[in-house]
Formats: C-alpha cells, sequence, structure tokens
C-alpha cells in the first residue's frame, strides 16, 4: 500500500492533473457555484430550473455556470431553445458527493 508521500511524489511529476485540480477548486469555491453543482448532482438540469432552485436572477445564474463551464466543471447541451447542464468531470462529481457526506452529514 502506498504511503501518503508516495502518492505526494507521483502527483508532484504530474503538473497537468494539479492545474486542472486547482482551477476546478478554484472554480467551485463560491457558494453560489457550490449550490449550483449541488443542486446538478448527477443530472442534467435547464438554466431556468437552475434559476428557480437556487432562487436569483437569471443573468447572475448564467455568470457563474459560464465561470464553471470555461474551468471545465460543466458541460452543456442546447436543445431547441433550452441550455441544459451537468457536471462534466467525474472527479468533481465525486468531489460534491464527499463534501456532500462530510458536511451535510454532521450530525449523522
Amino acid at each position: 500500500m502506498k504511503s501518503q508521500i508516495d502518492f505526494l511524489h507521483e502527483m508532484m511529476g504530474q503538473d497537468e492533473v494539479i492545474e486542472q485540480a486547482s482551477r476546478s477548486m478554484k472554480a467551485i469555491s463560491h457558494p453560489l457555484r457550490l449550490k449550483i453543482l449541488c443542486i446538478l448532482g448527477e443530472q442534467e438540469i435547464s438554466v431556468q430550473d437552475i434559476v428557480e432552485s437556487v432562487g436569483t436572477s437569471q443573468s447572475n445564474i448564467s455568470q457563474h455556470l459560464a465561470i464553471l463551464r470555461d474551468k471545465g466543471v460543466l458541460k452543456t447541451r442546447k436543445d431547441a431553445n433550452k441550455v441544459y447542464y451537468r457536471i462534466g468531470d467525474a472527479r468533481v462529481l465525486q468531489l460534491i458527493k464527499m463534501m456532500r457526506d462530510v458536511f451535510c452529514n454532521m450530525a449523522a
């Protein structure tokens, strides 16, 4: 079994992976963006449904969605006049699940 030090040495040689992790974590660190990601989970949701779930303006949501998309966290699909968003990186989805476990199940 690898030790944490062995793991860290391996990661040091993977600058691209470290950069992607850093970009993703910066992108999701904003409270509203984190809320959007928690709402999305494993689903694909339209912008309008995200706006209704979060409870802020569409322009505000669109700005945050653009940041998440530009950082590679979200993927989009357009169907007629609707745009659907989903978490596009399985690692981010795993991170969101872990955060839910840690922060949402603290009483357990």
